[in-house]
């Protein structure tokens, strides 16, 4: 269900789906809410999933004045309190996971748990050139379908455009009927590119998962490493083979026209990985060694494998990421779970 509600000053459109725990997803550079389609039809049976659009994308305006992640943080935090939710999982995506980190820094009552996928503390000069490029490539593109075809260069493998993955997609792309503005695209660009974070982050105190892609080009392992390396017990896993994370398996992107008045293109990023790969990183987390004070990570007791009948990869994927809960275990304080099928953190299996 989708509405448009008055939160910090704008008028945010807002997707609810689901009962149970609160998980608030929030998507990247152009992304809509639908960018999380995937998640929002498939877990809905066990979780209450929110999704928005950020400001400048979608159904969502553009504001006067500077575009910044702080801004679209307080925007996160303002929605949760205006939904009446004390505090949720949070999940984000690319730039989406900037506002993640923004807002548990800024709002750290609100935030359960962190999911951040294809993430970074801050830009490197290659980041810079390749968001320079973009900035140039948007209003020199000549057409939509122009801009897709190399938007896209950078979001998807070889395999994804010889299997004609990526042909299905721009096709998705034109069809989308929100238009998002050269200008609103730039300026989101720009606040994503100035983030800061990597001196404050260890003030992060809740659990949190970094996930990044090994042959990702926007944002490469080693920027994720350098998160999850300034977060105090935070796990980092690589996913083989990917160019991006779980969110990104057939869902619909949002990506602007070459010029203002030119139709507005969407697509869908490749990503996802099958629930083997994850319930594996869950059995086997990566070997490091533990922070004084941190709680022990425990293996799951029962990684179900195969799933409930007719739940696919992707859906199976999302929900190990999404249960990365922390479990209560009496007064000896809180034990790390790792991502596995459980439906809330009461029934955590660690």
């Amino acid at each position: 269900m989708g509405e448009a509600i008055d939160v910090n000053g704008t008028r945010m459109w807002v997707e609810r789906h689901g009962r149970g725990p609160d998980v608030l997803l929030i998507a990247g550079l152009s992304d809509p809410a639908e960018a999380w389609q995937a998640q929002l039809d498939g877990l809905a049976d066990r979780y209450r999933l929110i999704a928005f659009d950020n400001r400048g994308a979608g159904r969502t305006p553009l504001p006067q004045g500077r575009l910044s992640v702080p801004l679209m943080a307080d925007d996160a935090a303002a929605l949760l309190r205006a939904l009446d939710v004390p505090a949720a999982h949070v999940a984000g995506f690319s730039g989406g996971s900037l506002i993640a980190q923004e807002l548990a820094l800024r709002h750290p009552g609100l935030v359960r748990s962190l999911v951040l996928m294809s993430t970074f503390a801050r830009s490197d000069a290659y980041f810079r050139a390749m968001t320079g490029f973009w900035r140039w490539m948007v209003e020199a593109a000549p057409s939509p379908r122009a801009m897709l075809e190399a938007f896209f260069l950078w979001v998807y493998t070889p395999r994804a455009h010889a299997d004609g993955t990526v042909e299905r997609m721009i096709e998705e792309a034109l069809a989308f009927p929100h238009q998002q503005s050269v200008e609103a695209f730039q300026r989101q660009l720009e606040a994503f590119e100035t983030h800061e974070t990597l001196d404050r982050l260890r003030e992060i105190a809740v659990p949190t998962l970094v996930l990044a892609g090994e042959v990702d080009r926007a944002t490469p392992p080693s920027l994720g490493r350098e998160v999850a390396e300034a977060i105090s017990g935070a796990v980092f896993e690589v996913l083989q083979g990917r160019p991006t994370s779980p969110s990104r398996r057939s869902l619909t992107s949002s990506t602007p026209a070459s010029t203002p008045s030119g139709e507005r293109s969407t697509g869908a990023a490749e990503g996802a990985v099958g629930n083997r790969t994850q319930v594996r990183s869950c059995a086997r987390p990566a070997r490091r060694r533990r922070r004084d004070g941190e709680p022990p990570r425990t293996r799951c007791e029962t990684p179900d494998a195969r799933g409930r009948p007719g739940e696919s990869e992707h859906q199976l994927t999302t929900l190990a990421v999404f249960t990365a809960w922390r479990c209560a275990r009496g007064r000896s304080g809180w034990r790390w779970c790792c991502p596995c099928r459980t439906s809330s953190a009461s029934r955590c299996r660690c």
